[in-house]
């Protein structure tokens, strides 16, 4: 028996009457063709088997997605919106290569019971996205299973293998730049960064630019601990209770704890940015913004996603490799931050 002939996209232009270059557009999700089309490109690409459009066994098509249930109900609307999306977008990068999303929720008593989603044992799939922030104990279960693992958003180090995460240090080194050079010399931080690799890197971003600019780092108007993530205003009202004076500016570790510091200081009679600069991370759209337009980091939440589906399918079997893929995150400046000549020192 010959070999089987190998399919190419002209194959697939011939079938459905249309050019190789609309092919190719479809198939690269590239502007230049109509979604019915595109469809209809997909589809016959599976038919014929072309690539990694192929039709596969169902032990072929599944990734399994792992996310703590908190993110996915967490208490304030607008953070669970972040995670929606991320969530959702990876679904959606995930489909679009020909596969299949399972999104297997892990709740308290899961994680601290460290017990596996029931679809690690009840279906097949050729690999695994952990998104979020989850115990290192759980994590280091993850990783012991013998199949490809990406680390998604967050991660811990102890635990080498590809990870994909917003570039947290850069982007925060260019937030704290941009403050220094509004003209503030007195600049505060808060972030959690005893919790999450993400906090941490955003930390260092903040220490690295003080060094840079050669600015004194006064660790009284730095707030880098967290007993939890249930609890933070109330720690950031302690935390402001115990500061001797006020810095000109707080660069936040993300929006909802710059958006709960603004509640704080406007208990104080402080108003932003006319007594106070702020700037946040993520780029979160808060309700309770009310017209304030909070300065911040986007994170490139769709490039992320997409960066995640494609390492994964790379991967062939587990890897113990420390891998690091970083989506540098995009400044949005709004009118939180006085401008250079209006800054008071």
């Amino acid at each position: 028996m010959g070999r089987k002939k190998r399919v190419s996209m002209q194959d697939i232009a011939d079938q459905l009457h249309i050019s190789k270059n609309a092919v190719s557009l479809a198939l690269l999700d590239k502007k230049g063709v109509g979604e019915e089309m595109r469809y209809r490109v997909l589809q016959t690409a599976k038919e014929l088997g072309y690539g990694q459009y192929a039709e596969k066994s169902s032990a072929d098509r599944n990734v399994l997605i792992l996310v703590p249930e908190r993110i996915m109900s967490y208490r304030d609307n607008d953070h669970f919106r972040f995670f929606h999306d991320m969530i959702w977008g990876l679904e959606k990068s995930i489909r679009k290569r020909g596969l299949s999303a399972v999104i297997a929720p892990i709740d308290h008593e899961m994680e601290s019971g460290l017990q596996l989603p029931r679809q690690c044992k009840e279906i097949s799939y050729i690999g695994i996205i952990l998104f979020g922030i989850v115990d290192k104990a759980y994590a280091r279960l993850v990783w012991e299973l013998d199949t490809p693992l990406v680390m998604f958003d967050s991660y811990h180090r102890e635990l080498p293998c590809p990870v994909v995460a917003s570039a947290n240090t850069e982007g925060a080194y260019e937030a704290v730049t941009m403050l220094i050079r509004s003209g503030h010399q007195r600049i505060g931080f808060i972030g959690p960064a005893n919790l999450t690799t993400s906090h941490e890197e955003r930390w260092l971003g903040y220490w690295s630019a003080i060094q840079e600019f050669g600015l004194p780092l006064d660790m009284s108007k730095v707030m880098t601990y967290s007993a939890g993530f249930h609890d933070t205003e109330q720690e950031i009202e302690a935390y402001l209770n115990d500061l001797d004076e006020f810095p000109t500016a707080f660069f936040c570790g993300n929006d909802r704890i710059a958006y709960l510091l603004v509640r704080q200081l406007r208990k104080r009679s402080l108003n932003v940015p006319e007594d106070i600069s702020i700037v946040g991370f993520d780029d979160l759209q808060y309700e309770e913004d009310n017209g304030l337009g909070m300065t911040t980091m986007r994170v490139e939440k769709e490039k992320m996603c997409e960066a995640a589906a494609d390492m994964l399918l790379t991967l062939k079997s587990a890897c113990r490799d420390m891998l690091r893929l970083y989506i540098r995150p995009t400044l949005v400046a709004r009118h939180s931050v006085l401008t250079k000549d209006s800054c008071d020192q």
